[in-house]
């Protein structure tokens, strides 16, 4: 009987190990090498290049402009007078600032546009992650090439509890502040009887 007894709760403890381990399952996954080999950023790719190209042809049509420009004033400055040289000059500088402020904008335009143009190809990734890691039983997916986790179960938030932990800790020491010890909450300062002195007093 003692046997049996043993058997029985050796195979139940065995069941609860394995059945926790499955609990815990834990997978991981290269998510750039993942978007790399969808279709999707193929096509993503081909429209940001087309989308880069417009604005390279832009840039290059103000600096051809600007080499014109500065062209013609080198050949003719000795005729100018002084406040058409100046002029002159001052278009030429206005000029390089519009191209210069032009490429800065253009580049964080490019940046904005490839994002909008990656981010349905990432939620479509996401959203299989997903999926596959509830068809297998996976609490967690990691991302291999960033260390994120793509993918958990839903868990508690324990916030409560551990703030109520920390108020039971003592208080961490900060350099160069005062050490000024902090009333528990919930703490109240008793108040003398009636009638009765001061502590200390005669």
């Amino acid at each position: 009987m003692k046997h049996l007894v043993k058997s029985i709760a050796i195979v139940a403890l065995t069941i609860g190990s394995v059945t926790f381990a499955k609990a815990q399952k834990i997978a991981h996954i290269s998510l750039d090498s993942l978007i790399t080999l969808m279709p999707e950023s193929k096509t993503a790719q081909e429209v940001a290049q087309k989308y880069l190209k417009e604005l390279e042809t832009q840039v290059a049509t103000m600096e051809t402009e600007l080499q014109t420009k500065y062209a013609d004033y080198m050949k003719n400055r000795d005729s100018y007078s002084p406040i058409v040289a100046a002029a002159k000059e001052q278009e030429l500088q206005d000029l390089n600032k519009r191209i210069e402020d032009f490429k800065s904008q253009a580049q964080q335009d490019y940046q904005r546009k490839y994002g909008e143009l990656s981010k349905p190809i990432y939620d479509k990734a996401k959203k299989a992650i997903e999926m596959v890691a509830k068809e297998n039983s996976y609490k967690y997916v990691l991302d291999t090439s960033t260390g994120n986790v793509l993918y958990t179960e839903a868990s508690d938030d324990i916030i409560g509890l551990v703030k109520k932990k920390l108020d039971s800790m003592p208080a961490a020491v900060i350099p160069g502040a005062q050490t000024t010890p902090t009333p528990k909450t919930g703490t109240v300062t008793p108040k003398p009887a009636p009638g009765a002195k001061p502590a200390g007093s005669k």
